[in-house]
């Protein structure tokens, strides 16, 4: 999520290390009771990381990854993009990008038992470099750092399949080569697929009323989703570091808050506790998946 002033407001508290509790919060969730249905998957959602040094950032970080492999049997993770603070503002210089992803590598190896499956952020791109042809320009260096096979891209786990999308694009949307890329894939799905797709942008839902940076091209895709309702089952997106969820057609959209709540700060006059964004306290989000194509979504605070 772009905020300029906020991150102002950030850097103003540098060095001050944020050590506060996070109190509990009733989990958001909209569950389903297990009826015979069989868990076949458990996946955190964490987005929006922006690890950086400072406010004790990556030992932080790191001691929430240890929580979550501690207190769930997870299967992989899913990271939903913003894994650095910062590398698409001007004045963003080399040294500090190579910096934040140092800090990434070193805190993600906390979970190298893992596989992590990532989508590209709106911070997460050095769009200032030199030259185009530049190693660190644009998306293919943040394809290389994050370990994905391209920017957008699928891969299937036991009977579901996973749709990672790149809404980096004009008006925050999926470009033309991408959308048929997209169409071509939900259709050659086998009829009733169970299918989860995660973009870093919300495509449907509460938050972007209340912020916005939402997809441009909701309506596009929640049309496809409905001629392909069959299959598609959740959408999990971050950006807005808020936590909400809407069925909408029967489709469950998710987003997931984000792991650095405020941005690793305090918070502000807004915040409902510290750390938080609005309301939204940092943390991560829970996926159990079942065999009959049924998701439970959870959020989870973290207290680091």
């Amino acid at each position: 999520m772009k905020r300029r002033s906020l991150l102002k407001a950030i850097g103003l508290s540098a060095g001050a290390a944020f050590s506060g509790t996070l109190p509990a919060l009733a989990s958001e969730t909209l569950l389903e009771k297990p009826k015979g249905k069989k868990l076949v998957l458990t996946v955190p959602h964490i987005t929006d990381v922006h690890i950086r040094i400072g406010d004790n950032a990556p030992e932080r970080f790191k001691a929430c990854l240890k929580q979550i492999i501690g207190k769930h049997k997870v299967d992989f993770f899913l990271n939903g993009g913003d894994s650095i603070n910062d590398a698409s503002y001007d004045n963003v210089l080399r040294n500090q990008v190579t910096e934040q992803w140092a800090i990434w590598d070193d805190c993600i190896k906390t979970i190298d038992q893992y596989e992590v499956h990532s989508c590209i952020g709106n911070h997460d791109t050095w769009w200032k470099a030199p030259t185009k042809d530049d190693e660190m320009y644009g998306k293919n260096y943040v394809v290389k750092r994050l370990k994905i096979p391209k920017r957008y891209y699928s891969f299937s786990k036991k009977n579901w399949h996973f749709i990672i999308l790149d809404g980096n694009n004009s008006k925050i949307s999926l470009d033309d080569e991408q959308y048929n890329w997209l169409e071509q894939e939900l259709k050659n799905l086998p009829a009733g697929t169970p299918t989860l797709l995660m973009s870093h942008y919300p495509i449907l839902g509460t938050t972007q009323v209340l912020v916005g940076g939402g997809h441009s091209d909701c309506k596009k895709l929640k049309d496809l989703f409905y001629k392909h309702r069959d299959k598609v089952k959740i959408c999990l997106s971050g950006h807005n570091h808020l936590s909400d969820q809407t069925v909408y057609n029967g489709v469950r959209y998710c987003c997931n808050g984000a792991m650095s709540g405020f941005w690793w700060g305090k918070g502000d006059a807004e915040s409902a506790g510290p750390g938080y964004y609005l309301e939204t306290p940092p943390g991560y989000a829970l996926l159990k998946m079942y065999d009959d194509g049924t998701v439970e979504n959870e959020y989870f605070p973290h207290t680091f």
